[in-house]
């Protein structure tokens, strides 16, 4: 578990991850009831009633984000969903013409005692390109643009100074987006848990699986 304070730093968070064994699959709480109550068609409500909180962040594929950030100590549940854009009801076939505004994104739920909303990001950054624009790899089109939605002035903070601090690292300008989180809608259910549920898929293994291995240092 990564410890609350000090902050760790960079060096020392990622070889905290490394040491994670996998956790089981699973979304639920102990008794039963959904971390994240959702369903394909409405927008997850943002508010909580506990002391857990929320990211969205977009950047590429979601099964990508999906697969890394349901791995990382504090974290308690991830889906997979669309966020960004002016179309009620985004499906994953309206989304993918480009057109509605929307990025593939993540809902994350986590525990700040755990893990710091700037400690998510410090993994953000390690598992996609934030230079380019509008594309990941051979995923191209604004709905796989690098974006943070943030939830509160807080965040906002945290997501600016994050990509100052980063910039030195990066040869290109990081064109990543940061914006207010008006809404997250889920995707449909086959998105959900993809890499857990679909390992031998071969975009799983030629792309997610390099990106985990990456964080986690899994052999």
């Amino acid at each position: 578990m990564l410890p609350a304070s000090p902050r760790p730093t960079s060096a020392e968070l990622f070889a905290s991850l490394k040491k994670q064994t996998l956790p089981p699959a699973g979304r639920s709480a102990e008794d039963g009831t959904a971390l994240i109550p959702w369903n394909f068609g409405t927008p997850v409500d943002l508010s909580r009633k506990d002391q857990l909180e929320y990211a969205i962040l977009a950047g590429g594929c979601f099964w990508c984000l999906e697969a890394v950030f349901e791995l990382v100590p504090g974290v308690k549940d991830v889906i997979s969903g669309y966020s960004g854009g002016q179309v009620l009801q985004p499906s994953y076939h309206s989304v993918s013409t480009g057109t509605t505004g929307h990025a593939e994104a993540v809902l994350i739920l986590y525990d700040p005692k755990e893990i710091s909303y700037s400690d998510l990001l410090e993994i953000f950054w390690h598992i996609h390109d934030p230079t380019t624009k509008d594309r990941q790899g051979y995923d191209i089109g604004p709905q796989y643009r690098s974006a943070i939605f943030w939830l509160d002035d807080a965040q906002k903070k945290d997501a600016l100074a994050s990509i100052a601090a980063q910039q030195a690292f990066w040869p290109s300008p990081i064109v990543t987006e940061v914006r207010h989180a008006e809404a997250f809608w889920p995707a449909e259910e086959y998105h959900q848990d993809f890499y857990r549920s679909n390992p031998e898929y071969g975009y799983c293994q030629v792309i997610i699986t390099p990106k985990v291995e990456k964080v986690f240092g899994i052999e």
